[in-house]
């Protein structure tokens, strides 16, 4: 059996990057127990000790060599270090602020960070031809935050703005319609919901007035992304690239398959294929009415070897596709 070398040792996955946040959100509630309350300046610094030393591990964990980046050490004790003046009560964070040294260190390494920071998002700002204020706040943030913000804006962006926008068709490529069958029945079920969501907070209103608001905002988020969905299926068709095959459910779903990955188009099938647990069903609210059969398996946990999926008018897409098929390089 054969040991990987120490330095190529890494440790990753979705517990790794939920660590720090549950063990950070445990000792918010621990800071807040009354034997913290008694204690704020032993309760700050233990809490403090727990952000950093956990965000610290997770980094080292994380890393490809068994030494991180010092800039990205910094990074992580100044989000900790912040976290520990925002989080705790106010005598915790009092108590530890009254510490002179403490404080001092903790203005440092804060001004160290954002002066690294700002640094480095200038010259990303300066470099990036696109995306670059997503590259340069990923400079000042956690990337992940970033791009979740970043993905979330564009979403808000979609359902409030982009009113009669063209359908997204990059030049060199083809564009086929599916929202024509597809966006009635999103509107009915954005109709049904909003009826919904107005009956069941008039009833909620006379039990509880929060309750009710809490409702309000949650379902106006909802409308809000249904809306940029239901927008969504006719901006993002069903794409023909030069190098293959776009497949486009609005927001929803979008998988590139290459010319080379395709073994077939299928215009004629029965449900089992669709219903296959091998098959990727991209039709949503309709039945399929094309299958592009694969030689290997999507790229993902399961193995995912046909695409389902239904267009408004499928045959021009048919012609298009076997004939490129047909003429690509043996």
């Amino acid at each position: 059996m054969t040991v990987a070398p120490r330095h190529q040792i890494a440790l990753s996955g979705p517990l790794l990057a939920a660590a720090p946040i549950l063990l950070t959100l445990a000792a918010a509630m621990a800071v807040r127990t009354p034997i913290a309350v008694a204690h704020p300046l032993a309760a700050g610094l233990l809490f403090l000790w727990v952000t950093s030393d956990t965000s610290l591990l997770a980094v080292i964990a994380r890393a490809e060599r068994l030494r991180p980046p010092v800039r990205k050490l910094v990074a992580t004790l100044a989000i900790a270090a912040l976290a520990a003046l925002l989080v705790p009560p106010p005598p915790v964070r009092a108590a530890l602020l009254s510490l002179p040294g403490l404080a001092a260190a903790i203005a440092v390494l804060m001004l160290v960070h954002l002066s690294w920071a700002l640094a480095a998002a200038f010259r990303q700002w300066r470099a990036a031809s696109q995306a670059r204020w997503i590259a340069a706040a990923s400079e000042l943030l956690p990337p992940a935050l970033v791009r979740l913000a970043a993905a979330e804006l564009r979403l808000l962006h979609l359902a409030l703005f982009r009113w009669g926008a063209p359908p997204d068709v990059p030049p060199g490529c083809q564009g086929f319609a599916y929202h024509r069958h597809l966006t009635p029945m999103a509107v009915t079920l954005l109709a049904l919901q909003t009826i919904e969501v107005a009956v069941h907070h008039l009833l909620l209103a006379h039990w509880s007035a929060f309750a009710a608001y809490i409702l309000f905002v949650l379902s106006d988020i909802g409308l809000v992304y249904l809306i940029g969905l239901i927008k969504s299926f006719r901006l993002r068709p069903v794409l023909l690239t030069p190098e293959g095959v776009r497949i486009r459910t609005g927001i929803a779903i979008d998988r590139f398959v290459p010319y080379a990955d395709i073994a077939a188009v299928e215009a004629a099938f029965d449900s089992t294929l669709v219903k296959d647990r091998g098959t990727l069903n991209a039709g949503l609210l309709a039945w399929p009415n094309l299958v592009l059969l694969l030689h290997d398996p999507l790229p993902g946990r399961r193995r995912r070897t046909a695409i389902a999926f239904r267009l408004d008018d499928p045959e021009p897409f048919v012609r298009a596709l076997r004939w490129r098929l047909e003429s690509r390089p043996s």
